[in-house]
């Protein structure tokens, strides 16, 4: 039985700026963990993909996401297999990750058309921002949909 097609969406980071150039014009880019998926993650990265011709993702590795501090058993789900959920998403073109404690570095380096984060952030507080706007790009924050976390899933759960 062959792999299935999505699992072609996951590229380690040396291999990104390559395959980034052949993606559908403007590239988005987001971030995150997205540790246990739900509606308001699908949602945001539908709303992200619909802003350009491709969206790229990229995942907090388990080691950056520990360093977030949301607890020492988090992510539940580790980086492979976040890959791999994120991955089957049609709004998804590309996954990745970095290490670092910010996509700074990756986000200087793909300069993506288009960055988008999460409601909760601040664009103009953002080192990346600075960084898209300085190549001409635009940086983006989306409206989270209300009543989905994964931190409180987790606590619901864990009650």
């Amino acid at each position: 039985m062959s792999a299935p097609p999505f699992l072609a969406k996951i590229a380690p980071r040396d291999e990104v700026p390559s395959r980034m150039a052949g993606l559908p014009r403007p590239v988005v880019f987001t971030n995150g963990v997205f540790d246990v998926l739900h509606r308001g993650h699908v949602t945001y990265l539908a709303k992200a993909r619909a802003l350009g011709g491709s969206l790229v993702l990229a995942l907090n590795t388990d080691a950056s996401a520990r360093r977030l501090g949301k607890g020492p058993d988090r992510p539940l789900n580790n980086e492979l297999d976040r890959a791999v959920l994120v991955a089957a998403l049609e709004s998804v073109s590309l996954v990745t990750w970095f290490d670092e404690d910010t996509p700074l570095e990756l986000i200087t380096e793909l300069r993506p058309d288009v960055l988008v984060k999460g409601g909760d952030y601040d664009m103009r507080k953002l080192a990346e921002t600075a960084v898209v706007e300085g190549y001409g790009g635009k940086a983006l924050a989306i409206p989270f949909v209300d009543g989905y976390s994964t931190t409180a899933l987790v606590d619901k759960i864990r009650s």
